[in-house]
């Protein structure tokens, strides 16, 4: 039973990190890195392929070296015949056979060398195709992952922007029932107050004509009154000055009495 929690266990962890490294892969740059990986294998056959033709160019020279040494000792053969030194004559055909002998073995390793390099060239070749081919693959693909990427970006902008304007849409119709309800609570107070259903305590609510007449009311009541105080005001005015000449004349005596008594004073 361990093991089975175990194996469930290690299958939910390895789904869980497959999940996560989804999620942050980007298939553009795992394909640059293929390309790059064989970019570098493409580098090593062509590697190759200068080597074996850099070793069959050295064994093209090493044959060219011992087939002119071949032609000196054949030369020097046919001089020493020529002198009657047979011998001489014998041994530099000796070592003419033994240079051909090298010649001979070089010969099939030069034809192994460029049979060997022939066909190194024609993998290099048939490799540097499919990396071509896989090149010209990848851009494609990255294009059409960047365009499918970028139309996502746009039609995730775009229900983002609906699910927006959705919500000012309900807002903005909020707004206008709210303005309707006010312009038709404002519409029906009017209503009112023009019925004289209500009263306008302010006065706000009057034309200028009613207003300029209660003014002319009001102006002549007050007129009315100050007329009526004037008259009450004459008669009182009339007593006030016949009491005021008495008591002038009472006062003229008491200041004559009073200067009479100070002069005696000082007298005294």
């Amino acid at each position: 039973m361990a093991d089975g929690v175990m194996k469930r266990m290690s299958l939910i962890f390895k789904s869980k990190a497959n999940k996560a490294l989804d999620k942050y892969e980007d298939p553009r740059e795992t394909l640059d890195y293929s390309y790059q990986k064989q970019m570098e294998l493409l580098q090593k056959v062509r590697r190759g392929v200068a080597d074996v033709a850099t070793s069959r160019k050295r064994v093209e020279l090493q044959m060219k070296k011992l087939q002119q040494e071949g032609d000196k000792l054949e030369g020097q053969a046919r001089r020493a015949l020529e002198l009657n030194r047979e011998d001489l004559a014998r041994e530099a055909l000796t070592r003419r056979a033994n240079i051909s002998a090298q010649i001979s073995d070089l010969n099939t390793q030069y034809e192994s060398l460029q049979g060997q390099e022939e066909n190194l060239v024609r993998q290099s070749k048939a490799l540097e195709a499919k990396v071509e081919a896989f090149r010209t693959q990848k851009e494609t693909i990255k294009a059409t992952y960047t365009a499918a990427q970028a139309q996502a970006q746009i039609g995730e902008a775009f229900s983002g922007i609906s699910e927006e304007m959705g919500d000012i849409g309900m807002a903005i119709q909020r707004a206008q029932d709210k303005t309707q309800q006010l312009q038709a609570r404002a519409s029906a107070v009017d209503e009112l107050m023009a019925s004289g259903a209500l009263d306008d305590p302010s006065g706000l609510g009057k034309d200028d004509i009613t207003r300029q007449l209660e003014q002319l009311s009001a102006g002549g009541a007050v007129d009315d009154q100050l007329a009526k105080m004037k008259l009450e005001l004459g008669g009182g005015s009339t007593k006030a000055l016949e009491g005021g000449s008495n008591t002038s004349y009472a006062n003229k005596n008491d200041e004559i009495s009073d200067a009479d008594v100070l002069k005696e004073g000082g007298a005294a």
